[in-house]
C-alpha cells in the first residue's frame, strides 16, 4: 500500500508541475529548452558550494568524529534542500553513476558536473577568504596519510564510494515501498564513510569536493586517486544495483500493477471526486470491483 501512496504522490506532482515523463534517451537535446533542467543545474552548483564550505570548514582543529558528522549532516541537509529539484547528487561520482544506470541523460550529467565543479571551486575560495591565514593552508584538502600508497588510497576511495552510491540507489528507488528519509540515510552513510576513511585518504568519496579544496589550497598530491577511485566505485555500484541487486528488474511497474488491480475482484478504496474540494468533505468509500 505504501508503494501505491508514493506512486499517487509522484503522479500528482507531475500533474501540478506539468513535468513530462523521462524520455529514456541517453542524449536528449530537448532538455535544453526545459526550465527544470537549468533550475536543477543551479541547484547542484549551490549545493556543491555549500557542501564544500560547511564540510571543509569543520576540518580546522576538529576530531575525526566532528569532521565525519559535519560532512554527514551537511549532505543530509543539502539533499533535503534540493533533492526534489535536481536529485541532490552534489557529487560527480553520483552523477556519473546515475548516467551509467540511464536514470539521467548524458547531457544532464555533463551540465551537473560542470555546475558541481564550479560550485566546489567557489565554495573553496569562499572558505579560504573567511578563514584566518594561520588556518587556511589546508582547507580540508584530501591527501593520503603517511604510509598509504596511491593504490591503497584508490582502493579505499572505491569501496567507500561504492557503499555510498549503492545506498543512494537503494534508498531512492522509485519502486521501493518506503516512506523513510533518503537524505538521513545518505547523510549517515557519508558519516560512516568518513569515520572509516579519514585516517587513510581523508575520505573524499566525492571528486568535486576534493577539487574545490585542492584549487583553493593548491594541494594536488595524488589528486587522481580522488577522481578515479570514487568514479570507479560509483560505476560499479550502478551496474551491480541495476543488473544484480535491483529486486524490481523485470517486475511489473506500478502503472501496470494498478491496472491489474482495477481488473481484479477485490476490495479497494474509492475516493469521491469532491473529496479534495472545499466545503463538506466526503469520506472515502469501500467498494468491490466486479
Amino acid at each position: 500500500m505504501e508503494a501505491l501512496y508514493v506512486h499517487i504522490a509522484n503522479k500528482l506532482e507531475g500533474i501540478r508541475f506539468g513535468r513530462p515523463k523521462p524520455s529514456g534517451k541517453l542524449i536528449d537535446l530537448s532538455e535544453l529548452r526545459s526550465l527544470d533542467l537549468w533550475r536543477a543545474v543551479f541547484a547542484e552548483f549551490l549545493a556543491q558550494l555549500l557542501f564544500v564550505f560547511l564540510g571543509c570548514a569543520a576540518t580546522n582543529r576538529s576530531s575525526h568524529a566532528e569532521i565525519a558528522l559535519a560532512f554527514g549532516l551537511a549532505i543530509m541537509a543539502l539533499v533535503q534542500m534540493i533533492g526534489h529539484v535536481s536529485g541532490g547528487h552534489i557529487n560527480a561520482a553520483v552523477t556519473i553513476a546515475m548516467a551509467v544506470a540511464m536514470n539521467i541523460t548524458l547531457l544532464r550529467a555533463v551540465l551537473y558536473i560542470v555546475a558541481q565543479v564550479g560550485g566546489a571551486i567557489v565554495g573553496g575560495f569562499i572558505l579560504k577568504g573567511v578563514t584566518p591565514e594561520l588556518l587556511n593552508k589546508n582547507l580540508g584538502a584530501t591527501t593520503l596519510s603517511n604510509g598509504v600508497t596511491p593504490a591503497q588510497g584508490f582502493g579505499v576511495e572505491l569501496i567507500l564510494t561504492f557503499c555510498l552510491v549503492t545506498v543512494i540507489f537503494g534508498t531512492t528507488d522509485p519502486n521501493r515501498a518506503s516512506f523513510g528519509s533518503p537524505s538521513l540515510l545518505i547523510g549517515l552513510t557519508v558519516t560512516v564513510g568518513h569515520l572509516a576513511g579519514l585516517s587513510y585518504t581523508g575520505s573524499s568519496m566525492n571528486p568535486t569536493r576534493t577539487l574545490g579544496s585542492a584549487v583553493a589550497a593548491d594541494i594536488w598530491a595524488d589528486h587522481w586517486v580522488y577522481w578515479v577511485g570514487p568514479i570507479a566505485g560509483g560505476v560499479i555500484a550502478a551496474i551491480l544495483y541495476k543488473f544484480v541487486l535491483n529486486p524490481y528488474r523485470g517486475v511489473t511497474n506500478l502503472d501496470e500493477a494498478i491496472n491489474k488491480l482495477n481488473q481484479d475482484e477485490t476490495t479497494v478504496v474509492v475516493i469521491p471526486r469532491d473529496y479534495f474540494k472545499g466545503g463538506e468533505k466526503l469520506k472515502p468509500e469501500t467498494t468491490h470491483i466486479s
